[in-house]
């Protein structure tokens, strides 16, 4: 079963001057019962940030959180001891473990925009945060998140290229550059499917075309 939502669906959100937020989960001020996680994906936030804008010192705990630059650059400081800059391409993961505090801000001069994505980590994962990040991830590169059954495929296709969605669980691709067709349905910048018992799917690139697919194999577990 696949569900589609659009760009123009996600809840509004934001913090502070110069913050745009487009939530696609439950989130922070706003709550929907039918739509607070697919899979152990808890959060799928597309953030704009003006040059000089960003997210004050704050609090995480027991969360696996991905951030993916669109655009921009992005500053990020954190408890662990992590200081660095994020550009196009890279992945940047913060397990939070037991407890992590960091801030993220636009420290150029250019437009900032990131997809940010949050997965629960599974019971018995390590309670040590920790940071890390791949610069200029290839192509069809999967990373494994080590504290959640989840792996992500950063993919780049040409005009009519095809892939291959996972037979998993869940897939949750999101459509960050260009269109892609999956299904009958086309996903243009900021749409997402949401795939259950994905089965011999596929992507195929209606031009120049970049998505973030996840493949999840569990639900959140408790205890």
């Amino acid at each position: 079963m696949m569900w589609i939502q659009r760009s123009g669906a996600r809840y509004p959100g934001g913090e502070g001057a110069g913050i745009e937020t487009r939530h696609a989960f439950s989130f922070s001020g706003y709550y929907d019962p039918g739509n607070v996680r697919f899979g152990t994906l808890v959060a799928c936030n597309e953030e704009r940030l003006a040059p000089g804008a960003g997210f004050a010192e704050h609090p995480h705990r027991d969360m696996e959180i991905v951030t993916w630059v669109v655009e921009g650059e992005l500053t990020h400081e954190d408890s662990t001891g992590a200081r660095t800059v994020v550009r196009p391409g890279d992945v940047q993961r913060l397990s939070a473990g037991s407890g992590v505090r960091h801030t993220e801000r636009n420290a150029g001069t250019e437009p900032l925009t990131f997809v940010q994505m949050w997965l629960m980590p599974g019971p018995g994962a390590a309670t040590d945060p920790a940071y890390e990040v791949v610069r200029g991830i290839a192509d069809g590169t999967p990373y494994a998140l080590e504290r959640t059954e989840a792996v992500l495929h950063v993919r780049r296709l040409v005009d009519g290229e095809r892939t291959a969605l996972p037979d998993v669980p869940w897939v949750y691709a999101h459509a960050v550059r260009g269109a892609a067709r999956i299904g009958g349905e086309t996903l243009t910048p900021g749409d997402a499917a949401r795939i259950s018992a994905a089965e011999g799917l596929e992507v195929r690139a209606e031009g120049p075309a970049e998505l973030l697919i996840w493949e999840m194999h569990a639900e959140p577990g408790y205890g």
